[in-house]
């Protein structure tokens, strides 16, 4: 359990935080400066390094994953495909899809419990439903504001910019959808909503940090 100094007395620092974002919204910076401020681990490409250590799949296999959900219907069409027969026993008949899913969920489950810590996407929210202490922010922005930052942060052009932001995030819904059986984005699943439009990258992360320190307890 970690503590923090405010004030006078000492905060309750052990919280999950969980990091959903729209595309171009600056949510993993976000993310990063959150973990940076409350001085706790930071994970993103990390759940996917060891995830694919324990399933013996690629790294970019998992990488791709949310890259496939394009359209739901065919997407959940495709995730049924069975998995190969080389695959171990415990996982035969499960789609390949199901399996990259249940390795990373178990990983992130793995690091929750290890203590406090950020992780970003990967349906972490849904994944860490029935775990204590967990805190899921969502963070969102006008299109415009997206389309300007995908352009200067990730180098996309103008004429593409909108398309390309508009395909991430219906591929993140479309993939978050099919795993949980809700819906990406949806109000009531998060503790904590900001737009980082609004907000900028740097108050966005102080706004959540202090939010964190100030919930003793999150209940549903």
């Amino acid at each position: 359990m970690i503590y923090k100094e405010r004030g006078k007395g000492l905060v309750n620092m052990n919280k999950v935080i969980t990091i959903s974002r729209q595309y171009g919204s600056g949510g993993l910076e976000i993310g990063k400066r959150v973990a940076e401020e409350l001085n706790i681990p930071f994970y993103d490409n990390e759940i996917i390094t060891q995830a694919s250590k324990e399933s013996g799949f690629a790294e970019t296999v998992y990488k791709q994953a949310e890259d496939k959900a394009t359209n739901s219907l065919l997407y959940s069409i495709a995730m049924g495909m069975s998995a190969t027969a080389s695959f171990d026993g415990s996982y035969m008949g499960m789609s390949i899809d199901d399996r990259i899913f249940l390795t990373q969920s178990n990983v992130i489950r793995k690091v929750a419990k290890e203590g406090p810590c950020v992780i970003v996407g990967r349906c972490a929210d849904y994944v860490l439903k029935d775990f204590p202490n967990v805190v899921n922010i969502f963070i969102c922005a006008s299109l415009d504001y997206r389309i300007k930052r995908a352009i200067l942060e990730y180098g996309l052009s103008k004429a593409k910019a909108a398309d390309t932001i508009l395909k991430y995030d219906k591929r993140r819904a479309n993939y978050y959808n099919y795993h949980s059986g809700e819906k990406w984005g949806t109000i009531t699943n998060y503790h904590m909503s900001i737009r980082s439009d609004f907000s900028g990258i740097e108050h966005s992360a102080h706004c959540i940090a202090e939010f964190i320190k100030s919930a003793d307890d999150i209940e549903e």
